[in-house]
């Protein structure tokens, strides 16, 4: 098919008068520069290795393009890019190149400044530690914290070695116990308070339980009777005075249900023949109530 040069020529026309309108518009635009504070991001960080302290938020730029492009430029348009590809632990330099910033078509970069930023690299570490859950507030008047349990119980972490060592245990967000008297139970938020370190399961949420138990109390029980242990076949004691008082702490209602008879306080007479002694009153104490004070704290006895 013979080729004519003529054919269609008004859209041949048109093209032209429209490519040398966009040529004569750009041709005309003055190229200018404009400072910019931009964000600064890291790619290529290595997976077993981890930035200690914090990395500089952002770094200023200098872009070169035409009035109209970079009058319309914000800050959020352009990332700064600093390459961890070649990282190792300890502190380490990295240069801030030109070409590592991300910027739209058309707008060139002249300058980042700083140019370079010095980065401390250690190992990364994942461990386990326990959950440790914070209450806010006391309980009612009488009432005291007992056991407090969460579910998950432990929580890995991750984040650099010398960090991660350092952390005892996860916390949480705090569980509201003020004025409480009963069982509280609550499902909070999990984290650590190193700001270096990060929990491997992210946004982790725990139940945690609290026991409200009522506060011990304390009481004098009087009239209990001292009986003797350990003595040898054939012997008879006689103990002075027979019975002792014995201060006992524990739950109200417990305590409230306690007999003289049921405290089991004794002398020990293992290896003691006929004689008088002066021995000190023992008591042991319950599941349930713990021993205080005992008056007389010894008594006389007699063996025949």
């Amino acid at each position: 098919m013979a080729y004519h040069p003529f054919r269609h020529l008004g859209l041949k026309v048109l093209a032209i008068v429209l490519a040398s309108v966009l040529w004569f518009t750009v041709a005309g635009e003055h190229v200018v520069e404009r400072s910019l504070r931009v964000p600064l991001a890291v790619r290529n960080l290595p997976p077993n290795l981890e930035i200690v302290g914090d990395l500089p938020e952002a770094v200023d730029i200098r872009v070169r393009g035409s009035a109209a492009q970079l009058s319309r430029l914000d800050a959020g348009d352009v990332v700064a890019m600093v390459d961890l590809a070649t990282a190792r632990t300890g502190a380490r330099l990295f240069h801030l190149r030109t070409d590592e910033v991300r910027v739209p078509y058309g707008i060139d970069v002249a300058q980042v400044t700083p140019p370079s930023i010095s980065l401390s690299l250690e190992k990364a570490l994942r461990r386990t530690v326990p959950i440790v859950p914070t209450t806010d507030g006391e309980p009612a008047p009488g009432f005291v914290v007992g056991r407090i349990s969460a579910e998950p119980s432990n929580v890995q972490i991750i984040g650099p070695e010398s960090h991660v060592r350092d952390v005892a245990a996860a916390t949480t967000e705090p569980v509201e116990i003020d004025g409480k008297n009963e069982r509280v139970r609550d499902v909070v938020t999990v984290g650590v308070t190193d700001a270096s370190v990060r929990l491997v399961e992210q946004a982790l949420r725990a139940t945690v339980v609290i026991e409200i138990l009522p506060a011990p109390t304390e009481r004098d029980v009087t009239g209990v009777p001292v009986r003797s242990r350990n003595l040898a076949q054939g012997l008879v004691p006689r103990i002075v005075p027979a019975v002792v008082k014995v201060g006992v702490r524990g739950q109200r209602d417990v305590l409230g249900r306690l007999r003289p008879d049921t405290i089991d306080a004794f002398v020990d007479l293992a290896g003691l023949g006929p004689g008088s002694y002066n021995l000190r009153v023992q008591v042991d104490p319950s599941a349930e109530v713990g021993v205080g004070a005992v008056n007389p704290s010894a008594v006389a006895v007699t063996i025949k």
